[in-house]
């Protein structure tokens, strides 16, 4: 759209649209620079800077000593905390799948084709990497954002364009902290309840002129107050712009919603929302955000850090205040008549062995007064704050340095306290998995609209080979994603395998003769994490390779019986398909139904005889 066009039927010219949106920014700023305070004192403490304090008006400074002496040690029991939190957090990785439409044959291809694409798309992007840094920022400030969108310079070429390339386009996901983002109203309970909403980040120079197509100047820019305020250089970064973009939800002025970019005084962009990735084909803001906590009535959530800082405070002022003290018994505190010696060579000396005080003749001789034993009010308190941060933050000793006290001896009391480190954890948990799900679906409504023209894709097929399926935006109409996996933060790897073994001698996956079947052995060797050990159920998984290969030729032609087959195998995989909805298609015709069955027949045939042969053969012994 260009910068003098008529808006709302007036003549609104740039210069006011740019006014009015940085006049919207400024004001959220200021609406949110207490939150923001918050988000930089909680990285002081995560770092170890933690002897400073929001002051009265509401600028982090730094506390200063009551006395020259004092010891301002950090004892940080903040980073393992949240190191701890982190790690069992990024254990989760939800098997998604998606959901069909109805029961019929089409509808059951398009989740399978959905989920499967789904599934390359979160390899390829590698998704994992791009949640465990959201859940880093999550687990700091208390909430993170992904930004999902459409790249077009991405993905394959498949042609030129006034001398440049064109690429099919691929789908784009940023992890965006929540410095960036800015809410019409902080009290919402998420996006939803938003009529807009503006992301303003620190972009380089040389981006916004690819994007933009405009030249800017650049300069020195914190990225996280996006101003020159803060001087630290870890936080500034050089030849950037602020580009402020402000997302409008769809309304009666605008159907289409609206997205403003602007930077200084420069109109970059101005449209409407331009992915349809809201529920029924709507279009809504390009974001999903994640918490670490959600907290009644506000936008933002809260990080477990915030309940540490008093304790960590607290904390560090015992520890040092009995530093202090065992000091003072080592060192001790010298009693001096004036005078009688030179203080300040005493002072800075000390009595290391051997010195030799010389003191003025008639006067009393330096001595050192008694500073008694260390107070057992210090180490009370030292336990009282420790046990604290372990209840507050959720996470026990044992967890953090896989001890336990010595008040624990028996298994069950251990397995209660792992759950009970778990359960603390679950929140969390469902609120990442609800996350990666709105990730997901904004995934699946993007494909469907920019995937106009073929597209070949690589993915894993179900006999662990990589299959190429071709499609386009008509064949992706379902985008209900579930979970095929329960929660991984409530069951730990070591935990999945003892279920499988209390399963196996349960007799549950045995058959009718108490023998587990090779497709039940090769999938317990998936669960426990030897399915790419070939060696040991290699001739095994090559049959069950070829009974599956067979199935996807719909058997349009007859299927001959080979000698070397596994008939059990080949018999229990053909049942299972005719059994399952994909064969549908195959039990409708009649023709491809009698070639199924005669080649069944003919495995069943050739396993009585080889049994036959068999018995004749032990009889004849």
């Amino acid at each position: 759209m260009k910068l003098n066009d008529v808006i709302e039927n007036k003549e609104v010219f740039y210069e006011e649209i740019v006014a009015a949106v940085k006049e919207d920014f400024e004001r959220r700023r200021e609406e949110r620079r207490a939150t923001e305070r918050q988000w930089q004192l909680n990285l002081n403490y995560l770092k170890g800077d933690q002897y400073c304090e929001i002051s009265a008006v509401g600028e982090i400074e730094e506390s200063e000593k009551f006395y020259y002496w004092q010891n301002r040690n950090v004892y940080n029991h903040i980073a393992p905390v949240m190191d701890t939190r982190i790690a069992r957090l990024t254990r989760i990785r939800p098997v998604m799948s998606v959901k069909a439409a109805g029961g019929d044959e089409a509808d059951l291809k398009t989740a399978s084709l959905t989920t499967s694409v789904l599934n390359s798309t979160w390899g390829r992007l590698d998704l994992k990497s791009i949640v465990y840094k959201a859940t880093v920022w999550s687990e700091v400030c208390g909430t993170s954002f992904y930004k999902i969108g459409w790249d077009s310079s991405k993905g394959k070429a498949i042609g030129q364009l006034n001398g440049n390339e064109v690429h099919e386009g691929d789908i784009k996901v940023e992890v965006v902290s929540p410095f960036e983002i800015f809410p019409d109203c902080l009290s919402a309970d998420g996006f939803e309840d938003c009529k807009s909403v503006i992301h303003a980040h620190a972009m380089h120079v040389d981006d916004i002129k690819r994007l933009y197509g405009v030249k800017v100047k650049g300069e020195d820019v914190s990225v996280f107050t996006l101003d020159g305020s803060d001087k630290k250089a870890e936080n500034v970064a050089h030849d950037r712009a602020v580009v402020i973009e402000k997302y409008e939800m769809p309304s009666a002025d605008y159907p289409c919603g609206r997205v403003i970019a602007i930077t200084g005084d420069t109109l970059l962009y101005i449209g409407e929302l331009p992915y349809i990735n809201g529920e029924d084909g709507s279009r809504c803001f390009p974001f999903v955000m994640q918490r670490a906590s959600s907290t009644a009535g506000c936008f933002f959530g809260t990080s477990i850090i915030e309940r540490l800082i008093p304790i960590q405070r607290a904390y560090n002022a015992v520890k040092n205040r009995k530093e202090e003290f065992l000091n003072r018994v080592s060192m001790g505190v010298f009693a001096v008549e004036d005078g009688s010696v030179n203080v300040d060579e005493l002072a800075e000396e000390g009595l290391y062995p051997g010195r030799v005080i010389v003191y003025r003749r008639g006067s009393n001789p330096p001595t050192v007064m008694g500073a008694g034993s260390v107070p057992t009010d210090f180490v009370i308190e030292e336990e009282r704050l420790t046990n604290e941060l372990i209840l507050i933050s959720g996470v026990s000793e044992f967890s953090r340095t896989s001890t336990v006290s010595s008040n624990i001896s028996s298994g069950t009391a251990l397995q209660l306290l792992i759950d009970q480190d778990e359960t603390r954890l679950a929140v969390t948990g469902d609120n990442i998995r609800m996350a990666i799900k709105d990730m997901a679906k904004q995934i699946i409504r993007l494909f469907r609209q920019f995937a106009t023209t073929s597209r070949i894709m690589r993915v894993a097929g179900e006999n662990g080979q990589v299959e190429v399926v071709a499609f386009i935006s008509s064949d992706i109409s379902s985008d209900d994603v579930v979970f095929d996996t329960e929660s991984e933060v409530a069951y730990t790897p070591a935990q999945k395998k003892n279920a499988v073994y209390e399963l196996i001698g349960s007799g549950l996956l045995t058959d009718d003769d108490g023998k587990l079947t090779g497709r039940t052995k090769s999938k317990i060797l998936e669960i426990l994490g030897f399915g790419t050990m070939d060696n040991v159920r290699d001739i095994d998984r090559l049959h069950l390779i070829k009974a599956e290969n067979e199935n996807l030729t719909g058997f349009k032609e007859d299927v001959a019986v080979d000698e070397y087959d596994d008939h059990a195998v080949h018999i229990a995989e053909h049942t299972r398909f005719l059994l399952s909805a994909e064969s549908a298609e195959v039990r409708a015709n009649e023709k491809t139904k009698e070639r199924m069955l005669a080649h069944l027949r003919a495995h069943k045939a050739a396993s009585a005889a080889e049994a036959a042969a068999q018995t004749a053969e032990n009889t004849a012994e």
